[in-house]
């Protein structure tokens, strides 16, 4: 046999400045990584809910006794939401009161709000059709889920609020 086929080249050595240099390499591609990431969920969250916690708790209270209202009043107020082929929506509100009377001294907004995303609601202006029916349209609107806000207001008061999931196809 003989003694070349055994010889091996010696390989470089590993010195401190080598793994120092790796260690700078792999730390700078976590830290790199996790800016970047914050980066993207901050500017991707899309809000909070309510500015304060606290007050809106104080105001809660309020809430509550306007939804008791609201239920002694036993008005029928009845929505429907269609989406059309081209991505529009309509919006149709009927509202009666107790005896089945029409409405007519209260205004009704609306909103279309994306439970995922408040950057995507749409805001629904209704107009009073036809005695108890208010109608309103969005130009754009994604399919999914929805909910639908309705507000009616007498003389500057909120009188009612109903908030309502409905999926659109």
């Amino acid at each position: 046999m003989s003694d070349a086929a055994t010889t091996t080249v010696p390989g470089r050595p590993i010195t401190g400045r080598f793994v120092l240099i790796c260690l700078i390499i792999f730390f700078g591609l976590i830290i790199g990584i996790n800016v970047v990431m914050m980066k993207l969920a901050i500017e991707t969250l899309p809000g909070t809910e309510v500015d304060s916690p606290y007050a809106a708790s104080l105001a809660y209270g309020n809430e509550i006794e306007a939804a008791r209202a609201q239920a002694t009043r036993g008005w029928a107020v009845v929505a429907h939401v269609a989406r059309a082929d081209d991505g529009s929506a309509s919006v149709r509100v009927e509202a009666r009161d107790r005896e089945g009377k029409p409405l007519r001294d209260v205004v009704f907004t609306g909103r279309l709000e994306r439970p995922a995303d408040r950057r995507l609601d749409h805001a629904v202006e209704l107009a009073a059709i036809d005695g108890a029916v208010y109608g309103g349209r969005v130009a754009r609107l994604a399919a999914g889920q929805w909910d639908l806000v309705l507000e009616g207001d007498r003389k500057g008061e909120r009188i009612f609020l109903s908030r309502n999931r409905v999926i659109l196809k």
